[in-house]
């Protein structure tokens, strides 16, 4: 009986055994198919991402940035090339004429312009970027920067003619253009490397995108004056999820292809503005950080802003805000009581 039992007993504990190892190891058919699982999503993961978009490529996202002074007076809309901007800088020249500054790197415009004189704000811009700067003329501050090579350049006022050519539809200065076919070869024709990437902003998840929160932003406008003439309005439009850009009333198109300008990520700041001669040139802080919104999917959130090795981000709590992936358009307005500028949002 003491024999019957000590086995009986051992039988048990194997029995036991087994029962238990069966629920540390658990079943093999469900961890198979977590395997697969996993197997699947690294398949489906999209392998790469334009560093100034965040949108996923197939492809290799490398190459490097062209920054593009953009001319903005009333006579030189619509522009061309907008439309392909990873990102757009718009900013006082002097007086209440603001420009742009068109950065591509995901996309590549045929056409780019009209190109209009540079200020020194801007090229620090694409400094921070290591983007090729395009721009037809200049001023004192900006010439003394471009002719001792602080950034890779290509000047219309070298190459009026041969890389820049002259639109017969307009008049100077509100009539030259490049094509990006130009510009990758004046950057050959100066040894300029095309290959490195610019630094990335940080960007939210798709999943993430859908499910930003804020206040009410169905409509935004940045006035520079009490004229209007340089007003920037946006509208968000519901049925593509972007802002839609508006001119003194008129829509923002591309003048060739009459494509809209579509917006994902509209982000304005406020900093000191000093005017430093009698022609209203500008001396803009782009350093020391400020106040700003930042405008998502109809959304609105109050952030603050810093420069990060010469990129220009978002804060909030301490903490960068990532952009939606997609396109992204930054409005700079002084904070200065004396420069008449407003933002206005509208809720409905």
């Amino acid at each position: 009986m003491k024999k019957w039992a000590v086995a009986a007993t051992a039988a048990l504990l194997l029995l036991s055994g087994c029962s238990n190892k069966e629920k540390v190891n658990g079943p093999k058919e469900p961890v198979k198919e977590v395997e697969e699982v996993v197997q699947e999503e690294v398949e489906n993961e999209i392998p790469y991402h334009y560093p100034l978009t965040g949108v996923g490529s197939e492809i290799e996202t490398d190459g490097r940035a062209v920054a593009v002074m953009v001319n903005n007076h009333p006579k030189a809309r619509p522009q061309s090339g907008l439309h392909k901007a990873d990102i757009v800088y718009e900013l006082l020249a002097e007086g209440d004429v603001t420009r742009f500054l068109a950065v591509f790197q995901s996309e590549k415009p045929e056409n780019i312009g009209p190109v209009r004189s540079a200020r020194d704000y801007y090229i620090d811009l694409a400094k921070g970027l290591d983007a090729l700067f395009i721009a037809h003329g200049y001023s004192e501050e900006a010439k003394e920067l471009l002719e001792r090579n602080y950034v890779d350049n290509l000047n219309g006022m070298v190459y009026d003619g041969t890389l820049f050519k002259r639109a017969s539809f307009r008049v100077a200065p509100h009539n030259s253009y490049i094509t990006y076919e130009n510009v990758l070869k004046g950057a050959n024709e100066k040894k300029y490397s095309m290959n490195q990437s610019p630094p990335a902003f940080q960007f939210l998840s798709e999943e993430d995108s859908e499910s930003v929160t804020g206040g009410e932003a169905n409509s935004v406008m940045v006035s520079y004056s009490a004229s209007g003439v340089f007003n920037s309005t946006y509208e968000y439009d519901d049925s593509v999820g972007k802002y839609k850009r508006y001119s003194d009333g008129e829509q923002t198109i591309d003048y060739e292809t009459k494509e809209p300008i579509l917006i994902d990520n509209l982000f304005i700041i406020e900093t000191t503005h000093q005017v430093i001669d009698d022609a209203a040139h500008k001396e803009i802080d782009l350093q020391s950080g400020g106040s700003g919104y930042l405008f998502q999917k109809g959304k609105v959130i109050e952030v603050e802003w810093k420069n990060d090795n010469g990129l220009i981000v978002p804060v909030r709590n301490g903490e960068v805000v990532p952009f939606v992936p997609g396109k992204t358009w930054v409005n700079v307005v002084p904070t200065n009581p004396g420069l008449q500028s407003s933002v206005s949002i509208n809720a409905n």
